[in-house]
């Protein structure tokens, strides 16, 4: 009983302090270790309140949720092309994000934040070309 009074007070702790939040980079690029236009890294899982902030490494990048693939309750974004763009993930779920520009070459990211409330419905999104064969690789990696 203890033990779970203190994993509960931790938690909330971890839950409700943003110190205890982390910071999370992606990378956009023109070429990366994993090929041409990409997020990198392109899953990231996160807890709630951490934040991911998107760097244009490259010129012409920018980060958009994809409509369908992000929580009920949160609010969609997107960031101007080529600025750093910082986001507070506040509910869990799935995350898909994609490069306005690059997203049929398959320039797409996907973030787990917490459980992956959400797969259902972010699996019925269809896709533009290479993006379908990317988060097919992405969606493996949910757990």
């Amino acid at each position: 009983m203890f033990l779970k009074i203190i994993s509960l007070s931790l938690a909330t702790i971890f839950l409700t302090n943003p110190s205890v939040a982390e910071t999370f980079e992606v990378q956009m690029l023109n070429k990366g270790e994993t090929g041409a236009m990409v997020f990198e890294p392109s899953f990231l899982k996160v807890a709630v309140g951490d934040t991911v902030t998107f760097v244009p490494s490259s010129k012409g990048h920018n980060a958009v949720t994809i409509k369908g693939m992000f929580p009920e309750n949160s609010e969609k974004f997107k960031s101007k092309i080529g600025k750093p763009f910082s986001v507070i993930l506040t509910d869990e779920g799935l995350y898909g994000i994609k490069c306005a520009p690059h997203y049929a070459i398959g320039m797409v990211a996907l973030i787990q934040v917490g459980t992956a409330i959400n797969l259902d419905e972010v699996l019925t999104v269809k896709h533009k070309g290479k993006a379908t064969a990317r988060f097919e690789a992405l969606f493996e990696k949910v757990s």
